[in-house]
């Protein structure tokens, strides 16, 4: 399915062996990729892809996902929800804005249309990672993240680079 062809909310997601499932009922607020060693860790890969949605938008549909709790730093508190049977982290819930959860958009049924705003933490990206021209960069974490929602809206109004 082409990103025309998916019309907006809601979307689809859910786990890798399928016993979690989840829809996102409005657009998303912003995504970019982090590359901070925590996110190479948790993902196993170059980065972590972080979409921000609002808290309320995410509807479980099948299953009851774990509630899994971590401190990044000295004062950050998340509250990740994964799937009970797999592990697959789906979304986590920043303490800091009880609002707002970050959907991990890899779990979505169709991710064809998934185009980063902005690469953060580029510090401590992997050295053979080529950033895209004209995307925004940041070497450590941005003052405020409302920037990054603001650069998505600036694509439109799903934030989709075809919008």
């Amino acid at each position: 399915m082409t990103p025309a062809a998916l019309g907006g909310a809601p979307y689809s997601g859910g786990c890798v062996c399928g016993a979690t499932r989840y829809r996102l009922t409005a657009e998303p607020l912003t995504l970019y990729a982090c590359h901070c060693t925590d996110c190479q860790k948790r993902s196993g890969s170059a980065f972590g892809l972080s979409m921000w949605v609002p808290r309320g938008a995410i509807e479980i549909t099948q299953g009851e996902p774990a509630a899994l709790g971590s401190r990044l730093g000295v004062s950050t508190a998340w509250r990740t929800r994964a799937c009970a049977q797999c592990a697959t982290r789906l979304w986590s819930e920043p303490g800091k804005y009880p609002e707002f959860a970050v959907l991990r958009p890899g779990t979505l049924d169709d991710t064809s249309w998934l185009v980063p705003v902005a690469h953060i933490w580029t510090r401590s990206a992997q050295p053979w990672y080529v950033f895209p021209e004209g995307v925004a960069r940041h070497e450590t974490q941005p003052a405020d993240m409302r920037e990054m929602m603001s650069l998505w809206r600036a694509r439109g109004t799903t934030g989709r680079p075809d919008a």
